[in-house]
């Protein structure tokens, strides 16, 4: 390897670690604030919340990678402009292209990498990820019982506090509803005065000790079952127990086969195979919608005989039959008839239309899909040709204009990707036109670039941008003296 490649290359893998990091950090951190309010208080342990986060941090890869690539080829590449080793490259005769070569073979390699990830990790990532965040979302909230308010999430319980102590376990003013028996009314209800509550046994359980209460049970009296009569009975305690299991805030994991059916989970010959199928469905569909059809029209009208030469044969048409008198009486009945028949065409046909949107929405999201395999790939390879001609022309390294000029163009073709996956989805673009549009138009600012920093271009200096200005004004000046001139000497005009 030459000492040329090796100094690009050390200039590159520096930025690309640290902006690659940064980006990761970034997306985890717009997920936190994002699912925060719903996975906040839920007792699941930093376990799991370590899983939450180490899955996120792997489906955020295909989105982190091109913005990384992005910036840190801008950050090289204007480094090296920066302090006049780009300069130096050129002066040894040593073309712009040769320079870009060292980090477009790891770009490329890096294409290749993403979407081998697409395809083999992110179905992987996205199931685990996915499933793991409705459990969470679906588990109760952690055991928070406050004061003057009753607490149910204590499945068949209700308990209400009257005052709760700073140490978290001494409690005063008792009030337990017990309905893990029956659920005909409050028949069971404990009273006491002070109690300490706590977990045993690994938290699977929840104790309250009691002091200084009563206990109230009403039993339907059953050897008189068609009376109202009951039992009711009354101990009072110095100290008694009650123990609560607390099976209901265990994290239930839900079986991951339930998600397996979404688009973001499968590979490549799962998405093609599934599309397949939907359009044939989608097929089907048209076909027996088409067939069923007639049924609405074969009261009214015949069908016209294949050798019929021509549709004006002998016999009686609609025009002679409306000319007859008909009764009123069957002028309403025709009419009502005829409402309710336009009625039910009217309502075949919506259901009809929003039974195929529903299915075409599936196939477009299949398709979707299995581009963008693709796509958020070769987007690595569109971002280096920004990257790296824009870096050679700025020739301004670090994190201040390479970053501005990053974020413009992530945000231009996160726009457009969203853009055009809400148009396909809605069936108003074409599905891979939509899918590659940004990297199509990204492209060609690249290509642009590519042109410019070829040509060693001084497209962002502020002396190329005044020299032009002062040459239009100076172009501005000189005519409107001639017009002036010409004003002033309307017989040199005529001739």
């Amino acid at each position: 390897m030459r000492k040329l490649d090796k100094l690009v290359l050390r200039s590159f893998w520096g930025p690309f670690v640290v902006t690659f990091s940064v980006v990761e950090f970034i997306f985890i951190m717009r997920f936190i604030m994002l699912y925060f309010e719903e996975i906040a208080g839920k007792d699941i342990g930093l376990f799991t919340y370590g899983q939450l986060l180490f899955y996120c941090s792997v489906i955020t890869v295909p989105v982190a990678m091109p913005l990384a690539v992005l910036l840190s080829s801008l950050m090289s590449y204007g480094n090296l402009g920066e302090f006049f080793e780009l300069t130096a490259i050129k002066s040894a005769g040593i073309s712009v292209m040769r320079a870009f070569r060292p980090i477009g073979i790891v770009v490329v390699s890096l294409t290749v990498f993403v979407f081998w990830f697409n395809n083999k990790v992110m179905p992987w990532a996205n199931l685990k990820f996915y499933s793991l965040l409705y459990d969470v979302k679906t588990k109760k909230a952690a055991l928070n019982i406050k004061e003057g308010i009753f607490y149910t999430d204590l499945p068949g319980y209700r308990i209400k506090v009257d005052k709760k102590f700073p140490d978290g376990r001494s409690l005063k003013g008792l009030v337990i509803y017990d309905h893990t028996q029956s659920n005909s009314g409050n028949r069971k209800i404990t009273l006491a005065d002070s109690a300490q509550m706590y977990t045993i046994l690994n938290e699977k359980y929840l104790v309250f000790e009691l002091f200084n209460g009563n206990d109230y049970h009403e039993d339907p009296d059953r050897t008189s079952p068609n009376t109202d009569q009951s039992d009711f009975v009354r101990n009072k305690f110095a100290h008694t127990k009650m123990v609560m299991s607390l099976k209901a805030f265990d994290l239930k994991k839900t079986d991951e086969d339930q998600f397996r059916y979404a688009a973001i989970m499968k590979n490549l010959e799962e998405l093609k195979s599934e599309s397949d199928s939907l359009e044939g469905d989608v097929e089907a569909t048209v076909k027996s919608m088409v067939f069923s059809a007639p049924r609405y029209y074969t009261y009214h009208l015949n069908p016209i005989p294949a050798n019929s030469k021509s549709l004006y044969g002998k016999g009686r048409w609609v025009d002679s039959l409306l000319r007859k008198e008909v009764p009123s009486y069957q002028k309403a009945q025709l009419v009502s008839g005829a409402l309710t028949q336009a009625r039910s065409i009217l309502s075949s046909a919506e259901t009809n239309e929003s039974i195929l949107k529903d299915k075409q929405i599936r196939v477009n999201k299949t398709q979707l899909e299995w581009h963008h395999k693709f796509t958020s790939a070769i987007a690595c390879l569109v971002m280096f040709l920004i990257g790296a001609p824009l870096g050679s022309i700025i020739k301004k390294g670090g994190f201040g204009v390479p970053v501005l000029v990053a974020i413009i163009f992530f945000i231009l073709m996160y726009v457009m990707t969203i853009q055009g996956d809400k148009l396909a989805k809605e069936g108003r673009a074409w599905v891979p036109a939509a899918a590659w549009a940004s990297n199509a138009v990204l492209l060609g600012f690249g290509l642009f670039f590519l042109k410019r920093a070829r040509e060693d271009s001084r497209l962002f200096e502020a002396d190329v941008y005044r020299i032009y200005f002062n040459r239009l004004r100076a172009r501005f000046e000189e005519w409107r003296e001639q017009v002036s001139f010409l004003k002033k000497s309307p017989e040199k005009l005529a001739s």
